[in-house]
């Protein structure tokens, strides 16, 4: 396998109303910080692969109008994937394998203040037996959070203390909106939306977008490990209070050791899922960027957790780790794995 580093990194502050910039210049900003914090020219640029979802954005081909933000002429190497950001980097760090081309250009958008996104994502669902229903993405994880609580797993208060958590870490990234300072019996005091989960539960929905430059071999945190596996996709045939496809990516990436740990967790009741799932203890940090719980931007979300995971390294860690998740109640997982050099 080469060796690939992360030699640059960005995002656009994420944005509880809408950005103002369509998708074309939401790529071309978030694109123009991370090659400058490379120090790389758009022309040395070998591939490039996004991450977005054309019913978010509420129109066709967004993914096609986004490319004028980078620049297509003359013609370049190029990808897409309708999914989380993080997908778009997996698919080019397996592109950097092939060995005839050294670096990639990474990026993905989305604007929740456009639409509906909880729409777009009961898309996902199966077509014959859940689409149907009508069935919510924070109806689905009260599923989950049932299956926790009836399990004796986990109960309300871890879920409003992973809440305050979030709130307090976030509180110090000034990409994100200020969290509303509160305490944990205030949380728990409020009404549920889907017993039994509150709204603030569920993580807050904003605009932004992110980039990552990939270089082989040269200075930056490396990639040691890299891995996507997948829940089925009847829920009926699951058990929603653990997460096997979680703990298969971690293993598979060689997540051992971590000091840092970034995770994807749209809804608090998952954390305690994904902390069991990827062996994350008390003597790792978890999200001190605040994570997901208090700003979410759909198809960015998880590739801004490899982005903070790679200012970790940056800010001295060893080890650190970034988790994505995708589907309803935590289907797909990728987990990356990144060392400082």
């Amino acid at each position: 396998m080469r060796s690939i580093s992360i030699a640059g990194i960005a995002q656009l502050p994420s944005k509880l109303a809408e950005h103002h910039m369509d998708a074309a210049e939401l790529v071309q900003a978030v694109t123009a910080l991370a090659l400058a914090d490379a120090g790389i020219e758009r022309k040395q640029i070998g591939f490039v692969c996004s991450g977005s979802s054309d019913y978010i954005m509420g129109q066709p081909f967004s993914f096609v109008m986004a490319l004028d933000g980078v620049g297509a002429w003359p013609p370049i190497r190029e990808s897409h994937v309708e999914m989380d950001g993080a997908w778009a980097l997996y698919e080019a760090w397996v592109r950097l394998q092939h060995g005839d081309i050294d670096t990639a250009l990474v990026y993905s958008f989305g604007k929740s203040s456009v639409g509906n996104v909880d729409d777009a994502l009961g898309m996902q669902l199966d077509p014959y037996y859940v689409a149907p229903l009508g069935v919510s993405p924070m109806a689905l994880a009260a599923l989950q959070a049932r299956a926790l609580l009836d399990a004796r797993f986990a109960n309300e208060r871890d879920f409003a203390q992973a809440v305050m958590r979030a709130r307090l870490a976030g509180a110090r990234n000034p990409n994100i909106p200020t969290p509303t300072a509160t305490t944990v019996d205030a949380l728990l005091a409020a009404p549920w939306v889907a017993s039994p989960l509150r709204a603030h539960d569920a993580a807050v929905r904003t605009d932004g977008a992110a980039a990552i430059v990939l270089r082989a071999g040269g200075p930056g945190p490396k990639i040691t490990g890299f891995a996507h596996r997948i829940e089925p996709h009847a829920l009926g045939v699951r058990d929603l209070t653990t997460s096997p496809s979680a703990r298969r990516a971690a293993d598979d990436a060689g997540a051992s050791r971590i000091d840092v740990a970034e995770i994807h967790t749209p809804y608090a009741s998952q954390e305690t899922i994904l902390r069991n799932a990827l062996g994350l203890n008390d003597r790792m940090l978890v999200n001190p960027s605040g994570g997901t719980l208090v700003a979410e931007t759909p198809m960015v979300a998880g590739l801004l957790r490899v982005v903070e995971a790679t200012r970790a390294i940056r800010d001295g860690a060893h080890r650190a780790l970034a988790h994505a998740t995708s589907g309803p109640c935590l289907q797909h997982n990728l987990v990356c794995v990144l060392e400082s050099t």
